[in-house]
């Protein structure tokens, strides 16, 4: 079945991100269209920095923005991933509709959501977030269309876009792989931060979870300016210099300390800044 051009390039790029090399002769055959064509698809990549080309093929170029699996990030800062998730859960109010991200922040939100009898209706490019919130009592899950992404499980592409903009929701929350003082909000992938600036645009607040690891970071996917996010909340400190500049912004800057389990969006807890 043919696809499109950006969906084509979509794939190749998820396929030497995991492979670390792709053969001209091979992506031809699969998507059954000419090598001129790949090759074209390729030059477009190595521009962006995804690839570089080799003779025949093309291979993964090295760095700091190759992605880790969702099991690893699942297991990097579990328990802080945690306190965020509950303080997340803390902002959302009764009856709300809530576009909830993919990713493993976010699916500790969906978790926390579990049990507080809030109504939501919960719009998720994630199934593993679905499946935390199916069985919530008065919630009703809605997943995206899409490609689903091996892995992470979570739905890319044009119809998940396409379903986030028939929707105009309270609240999006955000997982993100990178908050810079300069650079904004970034991520890794291409197909999930379309999807992210899609959910973006159809909330009216965009509330971003991120562990202290993602302060300071910029990856290879801009998504937006500091200026164009609600809140964030972090265990980073308070004084860190991308949370500082969001705070300049405007932005909303909760603090989780280490040691909490949940914290109100009105608490004066110590660690806690906006």
């Amino acid at each position: 079945m043919a696809v499109d051009v950006r969906t084509r390039r979509d794939r190749i790029e998820q396929r030497v991100r995991s492979a670390r090399e792709i053969n001209f002769a091979d992506l031809a055959a699969e998507f059954d269209v000419s090598e001129m064509t790949i090759r074209r698809d390729v030059e477009a990549l190595e521009v962006l920095g995804v690839l570089r080309r080799v003779v025949g093929g093309a291979i993964a170029v090295q760095g700091k923005d190759t992605e880790p699996s969702f099991a690893t990030r699942m297991a990097d800062a579990a328990q802080e991933k945690i306190h965020i998730a509950d303080v997340v859960a803390d902002l959302i109010g009764r009856n709300e509709t809530l576009i909830l991200d993919s990713g493993s922040t976010a699916l500790a939100v969906a978790k926390s959501l579990k049990g507080r009898g809030l109504g939501l209706t919960v719009v998720t490019p994630s199934v593993l977030a679905a499946l935390a919130l199916v069985d919530e009592p008065d919630t009703t899950v809605v997943l995206t269309g899409g490609e689903l992404r091996a892995g992470e499980l979570s739905l890319i592409g044009p119809s998940a876009e396409d379903t986030l903009n028939n929707y105009n929701c309270d609240t999006y929350v955000m997982g993100v792989a990178g908050i810079d003082s300069d650079r904004g909000i970034s991520d890794y992938h291409q197909a999930e931060s379309r999807v992210k600036r899609a959910a973006s645009r159809r909330a009216d607040r965009v509330i971003v979870a991120a562990d202290k690891s993602k302060l300071g970071r910029v990856t290879f996917v801009s998504i937006s300016a500091l200026a164009q996010i609600h809140t964030i909340v972090s265990d980073g400190p308070p004084d860190h210099p991308a949370l500082v500049a969001a705070r300049g912004v405007g932005v909303e800057v909760i603090c989780v300390a280490g040691q909490a389990t949940s914290l109100s969006p009105s608490a004066e807890a110590s660690g806690q800044a906006r």
